[in-house]
């Protein structure tokens, strides 16, 4: 069917996906890039806990891993955005191919550090989006019994970031069973859930890296920017 059929459709925007797109002429061959962040400043951290156990998973299956440390991060529009924390945030933010977020639940939702860090990382700076195309893993832990309220709030986040993020995920109920003095988890069902989640967040970052542009290319956004374009030429004529 051609877009005769479809008067709507501005036809110089308009693009047939092609498989031939998808894939790179050129793989990339470096560990993927993956920041985790995580949404508690107690002590004994069990979403920091549970943060630093997938990140050795994660490093065990040759990612390179950064985690951000919350704590001294301003709440939002509190600080200029020149501040070092949110600096370093912003920072890592870009240089990620995939992030993982866990945040204990708390009053049936993510923390308010959880939502801090994030809001903090822009929808653009310029012409750059973050974490558009991005992979997303989300985790949660909980003093109960097991709830998934924060996960589902942060894969809402996730879709609004513009992130491609995982099916799999992790809930950890009565988290302080499940780590040892030490802060090792525990084997259990819940930590091979873990493990599934990290191996099933470094396939979807090798399989999308390289062509996230593509994959998130919109006929809306290059419907507007011809608009733009063309107006700022007729300004330009004026």
């Amino acid at each position: 069917m051609s877009t005769e059929s479809l008067p709507q459709v501005d036809t110089a925007c308009w693009r047939l996906p092609e498989q031939t797109l998808l894939r790179p002429a050129n793989a990339s061959t470096h560990p993927p890039k993956i920041l985790m962040l995580y949404g508690s400043l107690r002590e004994r951290s069990y979403s920091k806990l549970l943060t630093l156990e997938a990140a050795r998973l994660l490093q065990a299956m040759g990612a390179e891993v950064k985690v951000f440390d919350p704590l001294d991060l301003p709440q939002p529009d509190a600080a200029p955005d020149s501040h070092p924390k949110v600096q370093e945030l912003r920072a890592l933010a870009a240089w990620s191919e995939g992030m993982v977020w866990c945040s204990p639940e708390r009053h049936g939702a993510m923390t308010g550090i959880m939502k801090s860090q994030i809001d903090w990382i822009p929808l653009s700076v310029g012409a750059v989006r973050p974490t558009q195309g991005k992979t997303l893993a989300v985790m949660e832990v909980s003093g109960g019994s097991q709830s998934f309220n924060a996960v589902n709030q942060m894969r809402i986040l996730g879709r609004w970031m513009r992130m491609l993020t995982i099916p799999n995920q992790s809930s950890v109920a009565k988290a302080f069973l499940e780590f040892d003095e030490a802060g090792r988890m525990k084997p259990s069902a819940y930590f091979d859930r873990v493990v599934d989640v990290m191996e099933e967040l470094i396939k979807f970052t090798l399989l999308t890296r390289d062509v996230a542009p593509y994959l998130v290319d919109r006929y809306s956004e290059r419907k507007e920017s011809a608009e733009a374009l063309s107006q700022r030429v007729k300004q330009a004529t004026l």
